[in-house]
């Protein structure tokens, strides 16, 4: 990955003639939300299908929303260039390595794919632009095998049709609870992967920008900049078994705490990129509870992992309704949306020391507790009268754990535009900072930007 070539990678080299290549069967893996090699169905199915293999990854476009904000931040680039560069670690040491390539995804890998005759193995993946890309490369008469790997059970596990997905929480919980299902079992990492074809050239590098370490801000409760908090699959399983450990039994006593590296599970950034498996989180979590037995706090990891999962199935079933400003809602009031104001929320200057501090807690680390992501939005939307939307895009932008399918389902939750009967929610900015930072350490730790 360290030799650059551009801002435009160089697909073609010295290829052989269509009809030198014989029998030899090609793949490219295109690695899109599951950069891992543990637990990667798709993967393991494109190297037992090829005699030789080109795993692929695609930048995303560095392009501004339509709210003026980046969709890539700088924290979210160092970290998934550094589970880039992990991933690359892994490969190699099963003797292949990762091509980058950057531009349209759809155009990029046709390309690719009709000069090497390879079919294309990849995730599927439910989001409207990532299925979009698929559906492109498809149409272009790319031969594309596409697996749906990303949710702790399979669409012909569940105990209803997709159509009838039930569309409040609880009913879907209590539907696979009752069902007593299993997640699907995790599969190794593959021991070793087939060379690259023959005549590719190496690739981009990762762009300089992407390399350049956010400032270090020592209040953080995600400090991803030590070695035990880095990218990539080893780091991720590594705390997830260190965390279970440590903290797994007292979690729901924790969960809705502000400051610390260990009050939550911190496992989501990992699991948002695809390093770590939703799969083998659930095997290790299991396995846990064999040792150590069942606890209020392993529950509650399961009741989250749960939401996780619903949405997905969600977004799988709506797509892109979920991204309209209605959302699911139709009766659901069009949302005003005041510029100026949004600009102080992204700034932490509203001028409401609570919701300012999880600002300022956000744009200095990219991470933000569970608790104060509810607060911040709430207040965005009922108090400052800001459309949800620019509010989802300026977590998609800070956020290293930024997972499209939560973050809209979030954000329509507390807007009042997604699936609860109840409709919005709002939270009072000092009820809340008075159960859950009474004596305002948090409020004093990020007075400051």
């Amino acid at each position: 990955m360290g030799e650059g070539l551009g801002r435009r990678a160089l697909l073609l080299g010295a290829l052989p003639a269509a009809q030198g290549r014989g029998v030899m069967r090609i793949a490219i893996y295109w690695f899109r939300q599951d950069l891992r090699l543990d637990d990667n169905p798709a993967l393991c199915a494109a190297c037992a299908a090829a005699d030789a293999l080109l795993p692929v990854y695609v930048l995303p476009p560095d392009e501004d929303t339509q709210w003026g904000v980046k969709r890539l931040g700088q924290h979210r680039k160092y970290v998934l260039a550094d589970t880039l560069k992990e991933l690359d670690a892994g490969l190699r040491r099963r003797g292949s390595r990762l091509l980058l390539l950057d531009g349209d995804a759809a155009a990029c890998l046709g390309e690719l794919a009709r000069a090497l005759g390879a079919t294309v193995y990849c995730a599927a993946l439910a989001a409207p632009e990532e299925a979009q890309q698929l559906a492109h490369l498809q149409a272009a008469g790319v031969r594309v095998l596409a697996g749906w790997q990303d949710t702790l059970y399979t669409e012909s596990q569940l105990p209803f049709a997709l159509a009838d997905l039930p569309l409040v929480f609880t009913r879907f919980r209590q539907q696979l609870q009752a069902a007593a299902l299993s997640p699907v079992p995790p599969l190794p990492a593959p021991a070793a992967l087939p060379p690259w074809p023959d005549g590719v050239a190496p690739g981009r590098a990762l762009p300089a920008d992407w390399l350049m370490p956010p400032p270090p801000d020592a209040r953080s409760s995600f400090p991803y900049a030590r070695a035990d908090w880095r990218g990539g699959e080893q780091a991720a399983q590594a705390r997830v078994q260190r965390w279970l450990a440590t903290h797994g039994a007292s979690y729901k006593r924790t969960r809705n705490g502000l400051m610390g590296p260990d009050y939550a599970s911190k496992w989501s950034p990992w699991l948002a990129q695809g390093s770590l498996s939703v799969r083998r989180a659930a095997r290790l979590l299991a396995q846990h509870e064999g040792e150590q037995g069942v606890s209020e706090g392993s529950d509650w990891l399961w009741f989250e992992l749960l939401w996780r999962e619903y949405f997905r199935w969600l977004m799988r079933r709506f797509g892109r309704q979920l991204f309209l400003r209605h959302g699911l809602q139709p009766p659901c009031p069009a949302p005003g949306h005041d510029a100026e104001a949004f600009a102080r929320w992204r700034r932490g200057e509203t001028g409401e020391p609570w919701i300012d501090a999880g600002m300022r807690e956000l744009a200095a680390t990219g991470f933000l507790s569970n608790r104060m992501r509810q607060n911040v939005a709430s207040y965005l939307i009922h108090d400052l009268g800001c459309d949800w939307r620019a509010g989802a895009a300026w977590f998609e932008s800070c956020l290293i754990d930024y997972d499209v399918a939560s973050n809209q389902g979030n954000w329509l939750y507390l807007a009042g535009c997604g699936t609860d009967p109840r409709g919005s929610r709002r939270f009072n900015p000092a009820r809340q900072a008075a159960e859950y930072d009474p004596d305002g350490a948090y409020r004093a730790l990020w007075s400051t930007p």
